[in-house]
């Protein structure tokens, strides 16, 4: 096997010293760590904020390894009870405060949170929820606004908490916070991650490939409750001395651009659909982001003719790369200076992977198979799912839901396993048939699923978006047709298309194929 990368980590290891209070001992709490709007906070106030957060949660009862649920908007108070949680010796739980009541409910059983902080927009889902979880007895509420009984408003409390300096004495290996899969196929799970997870991946990845820097700017198309974002506009800044720039409004291009011009930003997080969207706006030709030193991208397949459509409008390299919740982050990607298009580059540094065939054994370069990860950010099991935890964490080995193919060091993604096709006895990857219809001109993305031809048999069928200036006709669909059959195997063609104003697509932004079930337009 791969000898991996070791960073040396230290057996007593809590990630708030790691990530924020050891900026400051380095004499970087001047330094500008978080910027929203026109207010700028520094390390050194972070870190007060933090100490009084954890002093709070502490006074109110809350103890080691106590579940804490964020239900919050990117800004300065998810970074203080991010911090303020790890130092209190707490786990972190971290949802979408657009969720529903129900959803609410479910995550505060799941959890079994003692505490929660949560935006005021949210109590009036949330607050029916928690009359059903007497357990959650810590109630925040971040934001102007009526409370309900029962909660206290988060900044007055830290107001009144001692900023006394406190950082729990954790192991590496105790736990430190749940990420969430995407709950594709139904209710979210919480993948259990230790202290030591999350400073080992920025080490390997953050610092080695990405060789981020305190000059470095930071902002995200994702929110920082998924575990994408947390890294690279929370924790992967606060390693380097950086800066992140938060908004918590819902991205859109328009605002994008702004922050980018106005901040300087160095490093986008960005996914395929919002770089879509970014080069479709129309104020694009117009834009500046010369700033820009990369742009990050994963989530979903990244097609080369999106890539090549970016850099000729701005000349940045965007940076495909795929992670997980099981992993925390990004184990395999492009390397700066090394895009290969098409591919999702290289294996990260301290990470070994296998591409596995339906017998266990690795499969020749060339073929696909299922991924098999290794490396030592990955998560201890899912909360109460023995079963699927067998099934996936394996020794050192993490079971991926992906496929792929090698070509030496380069691996390219093939779709998940549960949507890949058997058309004609053969396997087809619909990414493959997606790639294919986004270099159309009427096309603004597309997805594909497989169905029945009436006769038993599946065949491909494929959802369009359009571009403005393009309807939907029979002469769209056999151009579309065809267009398929020049550039791929016969076989491959969608035999139906079906448009749609826009993919349904999930709270991370992944296309959801279960719901594309609409008969042909």
């Amino acid at each position: 096997m791969r000898e991996l990368f070791d960073p040396g980590l230290p057996e007593r290891l809590n990630m708030a010293d790691y990530y924020l209070d050891a900026r400051v001992r380095e004499g970087r709490g001047e330094r500008a760590a978080v910027k929203v709007g026109d207010r700028t906070w520094t390390y050194a106030e972070v870190k007060e904020l933090a100490d009084r957060c954890a002093n709070a949660l502490r006074a109110r009862g809350v103890d080691a390894e106590d579940r804490v649920l964020f239900l919050l908007f990117d800004g300065i108070d998810f970074v203080t009870t991010f911090f303020g949680t790890l130092k209190a010796g707490g786990v972190f739980c971290m949802g979408n405060p657009l969720l529903s009541e129900a959803d609410f409910d479910y995550l505060l059983e799941y959890t079994g949170a003692r505490a929660v902080v949560a935006d005021v927009g949210t109590l009036d889902r949330l607050a029916p929820a928690l009359a059903r979880h007497p357990r959650c007895r810590v109630r925040l509420a971040a934001g102007e606004g009526a409370l309900p009984e029962g909660f206290e408003r988060f900044d007055e409390v830290l107001a009144a908490a001692s900023a006394d300096p406190y950082t729990h004495d954790t192991h590496g290996d105790d736990v430190a916070g749940w990420l969430f899969t995407s709950g594709t196929t139904g209710k979210p799970k919480g993948a259990v991650h230790l202290h030591r997870h999350f400073p080992f991946n920025t080490e390997c990845y953050a610092k080695r490939v990405l060789a981020l820097d305190e000059d470095d700017v930071f902002v995200s198309v994702s929110r920082l409750f998924f575990g994408y974002a947390t890294g690279t506009n929370l924790m992967f800044p606060f390693a380097v001395g950086g800066c992140a720039v938060l908004f918590p409004d819902k991205p859109t291009p328009e605002l994008l651009f702004d922050h980018i011009e106005r901040h300087r930003v160095t490093v986008l997080t960005n996914v395929p659909a919002m770089i879509r969207k970014m080069l479709d706006d129309e104020s694009a030709p117009t834009r500046d982001l010369s700033s820009l030193r990369m742009c990050l991208s994963a989530g979903e397949a990244l097609p080369a003719s999106l890539y090549e459509r970016w850099t000729a409008r701005w000349p940045v390299e965007i940076l495909d790369g795929i992670g997980s919740a099981e992993m925390f982050h990004i184990y395999i990607t492009n390397y700066p200076g090394d895009v290969k298009l098409g591919s999702l580059g290289r294996l990260v540094p301290g990470y070994d992977a296998r591409v596995v065939g339906p017998d266990g054994d690795d499969v020749p370069d060339g073929e696909i198979g299922r991924l098999w990860i290794r490396g030592a950010s990955a998560a201890l099991c899912y909360w109460r799912d023995q079963r699927k935890s067998h099934d996936v964490f394996r020794g050192e080995w993490t079971v991926s839901a992906d496929l792929f193919r090698r070509e030496g060091d380069y691996f390219y993604y093939a779709g998940r396993g549960d949507d890949m096709l058997k058309v004609r006895g053969m396997f087809v990857s619909p990414l493959e048939i997606e790639d294919c219809l986004a270099t159309h001109p009427a096309v603004r993305e597309a997805a594909v699923i497989g169905i029945d031809d009436g006769a038993g048999l599946t065949v491909p069928k494929a959802f369009v978006a359009l571009r403005d200036g393009h309807a939907p006709s029979d002469a769209l669909v056999e151009a579309l047709q065809q267009h398929a059959k020049t550039k791929l195997a016969r076989y491959k063609f969608p035999h139906e298309v079906a448009f749609v104003d826009a993919l349904p697509r999930n709270d991370r932004g992944k296309v959801v194929r279960r719901a594309l079930s609409a008969p042909s337009t």
